[in-house]
């Protein structure tokens, strides 16, 4: 009986120990999206997300601050949260944040939806990769008689694809539909108290450790479960984001790829014009590597990438090739042409390549630096030669022995082996005829006045 109490009381003292107690500490895993929504964000959402899964954590907090990205991305980050096992808490922060976009697809799917105060949702009507903004017309825009174009069909599919998209988002988290769909199809977009209000977000929230003591007890539908939150004070563990995944989040960027590709074939021209001087073509290859991998991350044209190189091609060929400016125009209507059509593609994202903006102002900066480089070489052939056999053509010297018929010339500050076609005395001045090997051809000065004569 005393050994039982005994027993008893050391399980008392043991669980009731600040060390257990510690091991029992709720644990919460935290990641950051700060920026656009891509294929590396992609990965780093749904490895987290397994990672916290199998750590037993209480919830995974994605601190989000994006001005949106690719739907497909969008898509499969939804899809991974909608069907996630552990609570998924999207916390638009820090104040002045967006969930623009992308952003608000990934708001909306969450278990719990928080915004910091000064933050910002919605605008998420979908944008082509292109840059162009499809909308379906208003009633009246169009004449009735008049037939819909093709391309309203497919802006009006796109739309309605995804308007479905958001309002099945809002409706599985009961959040508020139809400003869901006026967020897609108007691109209406509110701050976080006006998102409260409307019954878009749960909750406020000035920071993590506030956001973690307002949503302590909050009972979720997780997975079929019904599951209650126990956050307050728990211990934080935060996910960052892999090497790999960073480059990638970085290079997925239309604007980054599009620098990388000219950065790159404009090293590796000046190493081939310059053999040896390395740095250019070792960081050209970088350059172009780089471009490489990001276009393995995000779609584009195979026909505008043809035609960017095609152009490319035509501006170097310029350089050695007498073509009058025409090669270089034509050149950099390709370059121009391909740069704009190389990410319209079906694909929808807010990633995009502006052609005033971005394509413009870097087709400028090449050209001039093209234009410069033809010039020089232009100006370059223009010239008299000043060195070779060409040079030595043009040249007068002094006989340094008797010329009967061969001899020594000194052109210069060098002597040549030289032939004359008459006898030349030594100290004769000389002119050179023609440059055979080591070998000149010369004549007496006065006799080729007399012939020029």
């Amino acid at each position: 009986m005393i050994r039982a109490l005994g027993r008893a009381l050391v399980l008392l003292l043991v669980v009731g120990s600040p060390g257990s107690a510690l091991a029992e500490r709720a644990t919460v895993t935290v990641i950051r999206i700060d920026g656009g929504i891509n294929p590396a964000i992609g990965d780093y959402v749904s490895s987290s997300l397994e990672a916290a899964s199998a750590d037993g954590a209480e919830a995974l907090v994605i601190e989000l601050d994006t001005p949106g990205g690719l739907v497909s991305t969008t898509k499969d980050i939804v899809t991974a949260i909608l069907n996630a096992e552990i609570p998924v808490v999207v916390f638009v922060s820090p104040r002045g944040a967006w969930a623009a976009s992308a952003g608000t697809f990934l708001t909306l799917a969450g278990h719990v939806a928080a915004m910091s105060p000064g933050s910002t949702i919605g605008a998420a009507h979908p944008v082509t990769l292109g840059g162009s903004n499809p909308r379906p017309a208003e009633p009246g825009e169009r004449d009735a008689k008049d037939a819909p174009r093709r391309d309203d069909f497919m802006e009006e599919k796109v739309e309605n694809m995804t308007t479905a998209f958001i309002e099945a988002i809002a409706q599985e988290r009961k959040r508020n539909v139809e400003w869901a769909a006026d967020a897609v199809r108007r691109s209406v977009a509110i701050n976080a108290s006006e998102a409260l209000e409307r019954n878009v977000i749960d909750l406020i929230a000035s920071d993590l450790d506030d956001l973690l003591q307002k949503i302590d007890g909050r009972k979720l539908d997780v997975a079929g479960r019904e599951v209650t939150l126990a956050t307050r004070d728990a211990r934080i563990v935060r996910i960052e984001m892999g090497f790999m995944n960073r480059i990638f989040a970085v290079i997925a960027d239309p604007q980054i790829v599009g620098l990388l590709f000219l950065l790159g074939v404009l090293g590796l021209y000046v190493e081939l014009q310059n053999p040896g001087l390395i740095f250019p073509g070792v960081m050209g290859a970088i350059c172009l590597l780089l471009a490489a991998t990001a276009l393995q991350v995000i779609p584009f044209n195979w026909v505008g990438l043809l035609l960017v190189l095609g152009g490319i091609a035509l501006l170097i060929a310029e350089v050695h090739v007498a073509s009058f400016g025409i090669l270089f125009t034509v050149g950099l209507i390709a370059l121009a042409w391909g740069a704009w059509l190389v990410f319209r593609v079906p694909e929808l994202t807010d990633l995009a390549l502006p052609f005033w903006r971005a394509i413009v102002p870097a087709l400028a900066s090449l050209a001039a630096v093209l234009g410069a480089v033809a010039f020089a070489v232009g100006r370059a052939q223009a010239r008299a030669p000043f060195s070779g056999a060409e040079r030595l053509a043009t040249e007068t010297g002094i006989a340094d022995t008797d010329l009967a018929p061969e001899g020594l010339v000194q052109v210069e500050s060098e002597l040549w082996k030289a032939i004359a076609d008459e006898p030349v005395r030594r100290g004769e001045k000389v002119r050179i005829l023609s440059v055979n090997g080591l070998e000149l051809r010369v004549t007496r000065l006065e006799a080729s006045k007399k012939g020029d004569g």
